[in-house]
């Protein structure tokens, strides 16, 4: 089990129909950005970063009209926020937590159980709900 992080343009990124990021845009994302090169061995989207990450093999895959990373590091993390910029998209978590800043989600592979959200954010569906 894992925290995923997503880059969507959708209000909720499992539910991104009409707001999806085409495999085509982030094929081209990927020509375009020396940092990721692909890596087909996992699917046709998957890429790898070359970045500062403390993880082995860093890594971002396109499904279903979102781009993700399973536990990404902090580095990872700032690397989806650019993505994310580029792609007038933003990062998201499996509950709909929304991400926006570097300093948001960090997390030391070395150090599972210290992974934190410095300043949380409310859920989509709590933003919903919410008496004004």
């Amino acid at each position: 089990m894992g925290v995923d992080l997503h880059i969507t343009r959708a209000a909720f990124w499992a539910d991104n129909q009409g707001d999806q990021i085409t495999s085509e845009e982030w094929l081209r994302y990927i020509d375009s950005d020396a940092e990721l090169r692909l890596i087909e061995r996992n699917g046709p989207f998957f890429a790898l970063w070359s970045g500062p990450s403390k993880h082995e093999e860093p890594w971002l895959n396109w499904f279903q009209g979102d781009i993700y990373s399973k536990w990404p590091d902090t580095a990872l993390y700032e690397k989806m926020l650019r993505i994310a910029e580029a792609l007038g998209a933003r990062v998201q978590d499996d509950e709909g937590v929304v991400y926006s800043q570097p300093g948001d989600w960090i997390f030391d592979p070395a150090q599972p159980m210290a992974a934190k959200l410095v300043s949380p954010p409310n859920k989509w569906w709590q933003r919903l709900f919410r008496r004004k």
